[in-house]
């Protein structure tokens, strides 16, 4: 990027078409119809306390969890924005229980999943939250898309990426070839780029984990944390504890400055709380792709092979050193040693 000058996504987005044929066409339409959905979700955001959506929605979304006002009115937007101008099949979105089939979507290339308001306990206390997304190709042009056509390993992603909505609103995502993020400037209501190829250290020093659940972890994960909590100078340790409580503000702090999320089994939750369609896998890929890794403790979460739309999984993910160093630690305890 030129000193001064400015780049859009769009314009981004255009360059990359020549590299990439991939972005071309169809897919280029996604990220407009997405870029339109987080612009709108921004706007609501900023003024949720004036415009009465704040609050809960009065009923509970397919987990069983209280939904905000807000969770409704961000998957409507994207829905119906994806429904208008862009070339997916399908949508499958947290907050909904099945499969939304787009209207015009008989011949489309690609698979949409959403969570479109991540975080949203912190909606109400205006901490950072934000939308996720996550693009699979269609398995064949010659049959239908079936449910199981949905299922897709994280491996299969196309592109992925985050807006959060927080002092500022950003933009991050990769189609394979790296991690770029991009600024929304509101005078001009566009997404510019601001953070070119970024790479997450290979190490950090910042642990991001709820440790009121400290004693129902597995002991591997009570043993890491405190190891992190040891005092060694070269080894820049005790970490930094940093906990917002939202998936993506969270790992947007991490990629960019180095360290580790947390979300282990316990006892109430041993498949973990985060689902691995609308939150892991995307988050994973664009983790892999800065330098990064993601794991549910066991294996790669991109290798782990999806049953159930709203299937959950424990997440480990941040910067590679600290992730195989918990598994590591988390391996010792599974064998005995």
């Amino acid at each position: 990027m030129k000193k001064n000058s400015i780049t859009t996504l769009n314009q981004f987005i255009s360059d990359q078409q020549n590299k990439f044929p991939y972005v071309q066409g169809s897919l280029s339409r996604i990220f407009s119809a997405i870029q339109l959905a987080a612009k709108m979700i921004n706007r609501d955001v900023r003024k949720a306390g004036l415009i009465d959506i704040l609050g809960n929605f009065g009923e509970t979304n397919v987990q069983g969890e209280e939904q905000k006002k807000l969770d409704v009115i961000s998957n409507d937007v994207f829905k119906k924005l994806i429904d208008m101008g862009s070339d997916c099949v399908c949508i499958v979105s947290e907050e909904d229980e099945g499969v939304h089939w787009c209207p015009d979507g008989r011949e489309a290339k690609y698979i949409l999943a959403i969570d479109p308001l991540d975080g949203s306990s912190n909606i109400d206390v205006n901490a950072s939250i934000g939308s996720i997304f996550s693009v699979y190709k269609r398995p064949s042009m010659d049959k239908p898309v079936t449910e199981a056509d949905i299922l897709q390993m994280g491996r299969h992603q196309v592109a992925a990426g985050y807006v959060i909505y927080g002092s500022a609103t950003m933009f991050v995502y990769t189609t394979g070839n790296g991690v770029n993020g991009f600024t929304l400037d509101d005078s001009i209501q566009e997404f510019c780029l601001s953070h070119p190829d970024i790479k997450t250290p290979e190490n950090g020093s910042i642990l991001s984990v709820n440790e009121g659940n400290l004693n129902d972890f597995p002991k591997g994960v009570q043993d890491y944390i405190a190891w992190c909590k040891e005092t060694n100078k070269e080894e820049k340790r005790p970490y930094s504890a940093r906990y917002i409580g939202s998936l993506i503000a969270d790992f947007h702090r991490n990629l960019l400055k180095g360290g580790v999320y947390l979300y282990p089994p316990t006892a109430k939750a041993p498949n973990g709380k985060l689902r691995l369609l609308y939150e892991c896998n995307p988050m994973a890929f664009l983790a892999e792709q800065a330098g990064g890794k993601a794991s549910n403790g066991k294996m790669r979460i991109m290798d782990i092979q999806p049953t159930e739309f709203h299937q959950r999984t424990p997440l480990i993910i941040g910067s590679a050193a600290m992730v195989e160093r918990i598994e590591k630690m988390m391996g010792s305890e599974a064998s005995g040693t």
